[in-house]
Order: C-alpha cells, then sequence, then structure tokens
C-alpha cells in the first residue's frame, strides 16, 4: 500500500508536473443557464467567468502582499516575492500541478525571510491548492497536503517558530479546506459520469429504437414481397396451360421466370428471417395478412372501446394503393392514436385520410387532456417509428403541440395509383386461387370442350410459405 501511494504521488506530483493543461471555457448554455436575464451577448462572456475569478484573486493576493511589505526592503525582491506569491494561483489555469511547486517555493522563501509576510503565502498556497484539486483530481489533495508540511516543518524549525502552535493549527485548517475540496471535485466528476451515462443511455434505447422498428418494416415487405413473388411464381407455371400449342421457347421462358421467382423467394427467407418475431401482432397471428386502409373502421373501433372519443374523415376518390403505402398508413394512425391514448387521456381526436393526386395525405389530431397522464417510459420513440416509416417511402411529415395544448400528426407518402387487373377471357380464366384449390382434379369448367393437357401439382399461395412452390415441375404429370 505504501509502494502504491508513493507511485501515484510521483505520478501526480513529479511526472510532467508543467505539463501545459489549459482550463477550457464553458459551454454557451451553461453560461447562460446562471443568468438567464442578461442578453445574450453579454451571457456568452460568461464562458470565461471562472477565469476571471482566478485572475481576480490572484490580483488579491499581490494587493495583500503589496500592503504587508510596503516600504521595508529593496523594491525589486519585493516585486519578485509578489510574482511568486501571486503567480501561482493564476499559473493554474494552464499548469496547475506545477503553480504548486512555485507556490509551495514562495512559502519557504517566506518563512527564511523571518517576517510576517509568509501568512499571505501561506494562504495563497491553500488557494493554489484549492483551485489545483478542483482543476485535476480529487486524489491530488492528500499529496499536496503531505508534502507542503513536510517541507514546512523542517522550515519552521529553522526560523526558530514553535512547531507545535504554527504547524498544527495550520495542517487542520488546510486540511479540512482540502477535503472540502476534494469532495466538491468528486462530486462534481460523478454528476458529469451520471449525465453522461444519461446521454448514452438514451442514444442507445433511441438507436435500438430505430433497430426494433427497421425491423418491423422489414417483416412486414417480407410479407408482402413474398405474396407478390408466390403469385408470380404460380402464374408462370400455370401460363403455358391457357394456350392450346404452347411453343417451346415460350414454356422455357414462363419456366425460368419461375425458377427466378422461386430463388428470390428462397433468398428473401434466408436473408429476412432473422427479423422475424416470435409475436409479430399482439392482436393477430403471424399467418394473418398485413393491415392496410381498409381495416382503419376496425382500428377506430378497437381505439373506442379502449374508451378514445375519435372521429374519421375520408376526403378524394378512394383507389387502391401500393400495399407498402397502405400499410404505412396504417400503422401510422395506429402509433399516433395510441399516443394520444397514453399520453392525452380523455381527449378527443380526428382522423384525416386524404386521397390527392400523387399520394396520400394523413393527420391525426387530439385535444387537450382532461386528465393527468401517467408517466410513459417510451415516450418518443413511437414519432420515431412514423418517421422512419415515411422516410423509407420518400415522404414527408410533421409532428408537435398544437396551440390548444393537443398533438397532431401530419404526413405524406407518395404513391403511384395501382392498375386493376385486366379482365380474363372465359376460356383461360385461371387465376391463382383457383389454381391453390387444384388438387388432381379438373378445376376448369371448361375443360370438358378443351382438348386434354397435363396439370401441374397443388401449389400454396400462403405468403409465408413461400417454399411451398418450390416443388420442380415433373415431366410426367397427371391427366386433368
Amino acid at each position: 500500500m505504501a509502494s502504491g501511494a508513493l507511485r501515484g504521488l510521483r505520478q501526480d506530483l513529479f511526472t510532467h508536473a508543467f505539463a501545459f493543461h489549459p482550463m477550457p471555457s464553458l459551454d454557451d448554455a451553461k453560461a447562460a443557464g446562471w443568468v438567464p436575464w442578461l442578453p445574450s451577448r453579454i451571457g456568452r462572456c460568461l464562458r470565461w467567468l471562472p477565469h476571471a475569478l482566478v485572475i481576480g484573486f490572484a490580483a488579491c493576493v499581490l494587493l495583500a502582499v503589496s500592503a504587508k511589505t510596503g516600504g521595508s526592503g529593496p523594491s525589486l525582491l519585493l516585486l519578485v516575492f509578489g510574482v511568486l506569491v501571486a503567480g501561482p494561483p493564476a499559473m493554474t489555469l494552464v499548469r496547475p500541478v506545477g503553480a504548486f511547486w512555485v507556490s509551495l517555493l514562495a512559502v519557504c522563501l517566506g518563512l527564511l525571510a523571518g517576517d510576517s509576510s509568509w501568512e499571505i503565502a501561506f494562504i495563497a498556497h491553500v488557494g493554489t491548492m484549492v483551485l489545483v484539486v478542483l482543476r485535476t483530481r480529487p486524489r491530488l489533495a492528500p499529496g499536496m497536503w503531505a508534502v507542503t508540511f513536510a517541507v514546512l516543518a523542517p522550515g519552521v524549525a529553522v526560523a526558530g517558530a514553535d512547531g507545535g502552535s504554527v504547524l498544527a493549527p495550520l495542517a487542520v485548517m488546510s486540511g479540512i479546506v482540502l477535503l472540502a475540496a476534494a469532495a466538491v471535485r468528486a462530486w462534481r466528476e460523478e454528476r458529469q459520469q451520471v449525465v453522461e451515462t444519461r446521454t448514452v443511455t438514451a442514444e442507445e434505447r433511441s438507436r435500438r429504437t430505430l433497430l426494433e422498428e427497421r425491423a418491423t418494416i422489414a417483416r412486414e415487405l417480407h410479407d408482402v414481397v413474398a405474396h407478390h413473388m408466390s403469385v408470380i411464381a404460380i402464374q408462370a407455371e400455370a401460363a403455358p396451360y391457357r394456350m392450346q400449342d404452347t411453343p417451346p421457347e415460350l414454356a422455357t421462358a414462363f419456366s425460368t421466370i419461375r425458377e427466378n421467382a422461386v430463388a428470390a423467394l428462397t433468398e428473401l427467407r434466408r436473408i429476412l428471417g432473422v427479423v422475424r418475431s416470435e409475436d409479430p401482432d399482439a392482436f393477430a397471428g403471424p399467418e394473418a395478412p398485413q393491415p392496410t386502409l381498409a381495416d382503419l373502421d376496425a382500428l377506430l373501433e378497437s381505439v373506442r372501446g379502449a374508451g378514445l372519443t375519435v372521429e374519421a374523415v375520408v376526403t378524394g376518390a378512394v383507389r387502391p394503393l401500393p400495399q407498402g403505402v397502405e400499410l404505412s398508413a396504417y400503422r401510422i394512425v395506429q402509433e399516433a392514436l395510441s399516443n394520444t391514448l397514453r399520453h392525452a387521456p380523455g381527449a378527443e381526436a380526428r382522423v384525416e385520410v386524404a386521397y390527392v393526386l400523387g399520394g396520400l395525405g394523413l393527420r391525426v389530431v387530439n385535444g387537450p387532456p382532461n386528465r393527468l397522464a401517467k408517466p410513459s417510459p417510451g415516450a418518443g420513440h413511437g414519432v420515431l417509428g412514423m418517421h422512419e416509416r415515411v422516410t423509407m417511402l420518400n415522404g414527408e411529415m410533421t409532428n408537435g403541440p398544437t396551440d390548444n395544448g393537443g398533438y397532431e400528426v401530419t404526413a405524406f407518402l407518395p404513391a403511384a395509383p395501382v392498375r386493376p387487373p385486366e379482365p380474363r377471357a372465359p376460356a383461360a380464366a385461371w387465376d391463382s386461387a383457383s389454381l391453390s384449390g387444384l388438387s388432381g382434379s379438373a378445376a376448369d369448367p371448361d375443360s370438358s370442350s378443351r382438348p386434354t393437357r397435363q396439370s401441374h401439382p397443388p401449389v400454396s399461395t400462403s405468403p409465408n410459405s413461400p417454399d411451398s412452390a418450390t416443388s420442380p415441375t415433373s415431366p410426367e404429370r397427371p391427366q386433368a
């Protein structure tokens, strides 16, 4: 323990003792928080207030030394002694540990001079040690205190003063002052660590929320893309059977399309399978289709059952939109209404859906709450998820409080209109639904008037099981 203490003392007070370590200025927010009633320009000048206080303390020490030793001795020696006494407090701004040694030298010179000026030098030395502790670390306090009185003990003996009556009160007084300074420094370091920990925790929580929302979006897009790719694979396999005499080149092209669609489904499941949670939706099973704007009425009924008074207004010509846009719009409305239930209990809400040229407009606004809301640790993360969805679709979103104390969320999702499917001829009206129900029997009502052709094995159209369409095309097919 003694070896470790000596090693720490050597590292703190002797190794790079005169290293350049300037004291930084305060940030603008902290400086303006001291006196918020001052103008901003003057408030920015408060960044240098600690430096000004240290320089003021050094000036007061210099004036005290001049008043104490005025007219006694050569003027040059008095000037040098005054600089040695008053310089270390100012020196702590750039070289704190070196200032301690210069101040200790001034105290020793004052003791050897034999007059009472060393008392002022000792007071300045205690102030210098306090500034060094506040600027560096708390563990320097016991080291400086021990070195100071280890040097002053023989100095007091050489000067002829009574060591018991002089050193004991000074040791107790300086020890109390340094202990208080070390406690303040330790409290500041602990507070700074707590602030940094909270900042890092908030950033990690925000980053984790974004990752979770992106995983949810990826899972939903996986379901959407898997459904459409399954339909493409089924239609590509059924296309050759809609013609009497299929050219070999066309049959090969359709087979290639189906194989590529099946390969894309396999890769999609392999890459995005890791983001699937065991419970994707608390209100629907994993095999349920993703919600769209057609399910908005059911969502409004569910929040009304939870006690929220909500009104829905739909403007514009209702038309089919891309499935990703409708899914994102549904999720944005769902999250906005959930935030209203959580943060504005008893408030009334209004949902506006506008089918405009070039996209879809959403506006969810609620009034002020009529009772105090319970604290929610996840405040603000739903808004991050909504921004993430809008950014994914290259849309725009704004959110914020209203003038009457409520909250408003507006979003615009650009979307191209979806063309309705073209009607097919009755003789070739085989769709994915009829193919999915095909199980070795004739599914075409006009099959009696058509030549006998080979059919294909049953294929599932479930968007969550794309591998069901991966069975190779058998050369021997059952007769329809």
